[in-house]
């Protein structure tokens, strides 16, 4: 079942860095094959629960392993039965 995952990442690293390692985070969800969509804030991911989380868990480890001594993330998501996608809460906004 399709569900939302929403990651915003904040490594840790000297402020100069940070984007360098953000980038590396949405690189890696761009190469896990799942359909996101990048904000300003947070990335939003469809798919399922389980793989969505292997990949928030991944991005903590690709920070560490990018200089960060510690990154704080939040997550948020969005469950329902049947299923839920990106495009049903913002195609009427695109």
């Amino acid at each position: 079942m399709k569900c939302n995952v929403s990651l915003q990442v904040i490594p840790n690293v000297p402020p100069e860095e940070v984007y360098a390692v953000v980038d590396k985070v949405i690189e890696m969800i761009k190469d896990a094959g799942v359909t996101h969509v990048v904000g300003p804030m947070e990335t939003t991911m469809e798919g399922e629960l389980r793989a969505l989380l292997e990949i928030v868990a991944r991005a903590q480890e690709l920070c560490l392993e990018h200089g960060a001594g510690r990154v704080v993330s939040v997550v948020k998501i969005d469950y329902k039965a049947g299923g839920v996608t990106i495009d049903e809460k913002i195609e009427k906004y695109r």
